[in-house]
């Protein structure tokens, strides 16, 4: 997906390819759900979770990927083993398949990253 001009997550995700969609919106409720005091706004034309005016989580719908940004190096240390062999990036974690999101590593992620400040990278 080119970078998106939508204003709002709502509107991101009315844009993403319906094959998509619903787990987009899924990873959007877990996201809400395990990131409590963060802001939801979209940056760099994607939903992004803030804390302090700082993004430190974000996903996107690419052209091949669905893509879950973790801006924490520290929380992407903690999780060292669990993501060794994943599709990973420096700070972006690459699922080719939606029906291959692991909602279950998503969740410790945000979970790790809401327990505490960090730096961002």
């Amino acid at each position: 997906m080119v970078q998106s001009r939508a204003s709002d997550v709502d509107g991101y995700l009315t844009g993403v390819p319906e094959g998509r969609r619903a787990v987009l919106a899924a990873l959007r409720q877990l996201c809400r759900e395990e990131l409590v005091g963060f802001d939801e706004v979209m940056a760099y034309g994607m939903p992004a979770y803030e804390r302090d005016g700082a993004a430190e989580i974000a996903f996107a719908s690419q052209k091949q990927y669905i893509s879950f940004y973790l801006m924490r190096g520290d929380v992407r240390e903690a999780f060292e083993e669990r993501l060794a062999g994943q599709d990973m990036g420096k700070g972006c974690l690459r699922f080719r398949r939606p029906e291959n999101v692991d909602f279950g590593l998503l969740r410790d992620l945000l979970r790790a990253t809401a327990a505490r400040p960090g730096r961002i990278c």
